[in-house]
């Protein structure tokens, strides 16, 4: 019988099914770094979200069988320790393709139209005393005819693609950064930065990846283009972003994601109000839709596993 642990059933809100095989289930809210140890000692499998497996602590887990990620990102898995010692890990996949470009295309939308800028000023009673049925205070550019970069060409990449393509804007796909050569249907990482009015960031969080857009990158952007970031905190230097928004190197940023997820301890974009920045709690994945086809797909992961299946295995 397997031994089914979800260390963090807070994750997810959504209606979790129990897997048709012979199993007992234990679920926590939550579960603090000190705790993890203790709550495995027993199980077989390990449903995580974004608690910590390192190699130290899977290598005390010697009855553990499978780690079941309920996300698609793994970062917080040392796949490379679960590689050595072939423990599988399963992760979701595409559950989110309609959610998060959403996401972005509201973020996108909501800053090359000045949004929060308008709303501060209407509740600053600007309207109010405009001598003029309207005020133009901030330049609103249209999506239609503009580029969009995309670093990332996943499922989430390509669903933005086709919002893009939908509102008419050409769409460039950015090539990893520092590589000799591009490949085809791609542009350099420094054409893309250099080309596009927006750019849109759905890459993996690790070695390659980690603070790829710094100072440098952030000047090297055009003045007038926002970025949106709906994948990992990581990928941007939050202190450069900030000031990149001060200073004007470019026009705007939305971001889903921060470098410490929650910011208990505080965080650079947080500590100011800027109508160039909106900032959501990691929300873009979370539509209802999306969470409850995230459910079904993690059950169903771990169903094939018993069944002899290699289904969304990442190791």
């Amino acid at each position: 019988m397997e031994h089914i642990v979800f260390l963090e059933k807070n994750s997810i809100r959504a209606t979790v099914r129990q897997p048709s095989f012979p199993h007992t289930w234990t679920e926590y809210e939550k579960t603090a770094p000190q705790e993890v140890l203790d709550r495995l000692k027993d199980a077989t499998i390990v449903i995580t979200n974004k608690v910590r497996l390192t190699g130290e602590l899977l290598a005390r887990l010697p009855k553990l069988r499978l780690i079941a990620e309920a996300a698609t990102g793994t970062d917080n898995i040392d796949l490379a320790w679960c590689r050595e010692h072939k423990l599988p890990v399963t992760n979701i996949r595409g559950y989110a393709v309609d959610t998060v470009p959403e996401h972005v295309f509201m973020l996108l939308l909501a800053l090359r139209r000045q949004l929060p800028a308008y709303r501060a000023d209407v509740a600053a009673g600007k309207w109010q005393r405009s001598p003029m049925f309207c005020f133009f205070d901030h330049p609103i550019r249209d999506l239609r005819g503009s580029t969009l970069g995309i670093f990332g060409r996943g499922s989430l990449g390509r669903g933005v693609a086709r919002l893009a393509e939908a509102f008419d804007m050409r769409v460039l796909w950015g090539e990893r950064k520092g590589v000799a050569a591009v490949r085809e249907g791609y542009v350099s990482f420094e054409t893309l930065l250099a080309e596009a009015d927006a750019i849109s960031l759905h890459c993996p969080l690790d070695d390659r990846t980690r603070g790829m857009f710094g100072e440098t990158e952030l000047r090297a952007m055009k003045r007038d283009a926002v970025l949106i970031n709906t994948a990992r905190g990581g990928l941007v230097d939050e202190t450069a972003l900030l000031r990149a928004l001060r200073e004007g190197w470019i026009a705007g940023a939305g971001f889903d994601v921060l470098s410490k997820e929650p910011p208990a301890d505080g965080n650079p974009l947080l500590d100011v109000e800027l109508p160039n920045l909106i900032v959501t709690p990691h929300v873009a994945w979370s539509s209802d839709t999306a969470m409850q086809s995230l459910a079904d797909q993690l059950i169903d992961n771990m169903e094939a596993f018993i069944g002899g299946e290699e289904r969304n295995r990442v190791a």
